[in-house]
C-alpha cells in the first residue's frame, strides 16, 4: 500500500515493489520505489507519462532527499 507525504506542495508516494506508479499516482507526483539495487524515483508528467532516473539510489534515505530536493526545484519554477 502506497504512503504519500506532500513536500512543496508535491505529493512524494512510496510504492511497494510492484506497484505501478501510473496506477497510484497523478500528474505531478514524484514516485519512490525499491527495485533491485536500490531505490528509484519516478515523475510523472503532465500527461501521464513517467520517468525516471538511470542509476537507482543505494536507500529509501538518498532517493527521498533527491524527491525532497525536485519538489523544491518545482516549486521554485512555479513561483
Amino acid at each position: 500500500m502506497p504512503t504519500t507525504i506532500t513536500h512543496r506542495r508535491t505529493r512524494i508516494v512510496t510504492l511497494d515493489t510492484g506497484e505501478e506508479p501510473g496506477s497510484h499516482c497523478r500528474p505531478g507526483d514524484i514516485a519512490i520505489q525499491q527495485v533491485e539495487g536500490g531505490w528509484t524515483l519516478w515523475f510523472v508528467g503532465d500527461d501521464g507519462s513517467i520517468e525516471g532516473y538511470d542509476e537507482p539510489y543505494p536507500s529509501e534515505k538518498e532517493a527521498l532527499w533527491s524527491a525532497k530536493a525536485a519538489a523544491e526545484y518545482s516549486a521554485s519554477d512555479q513561483s
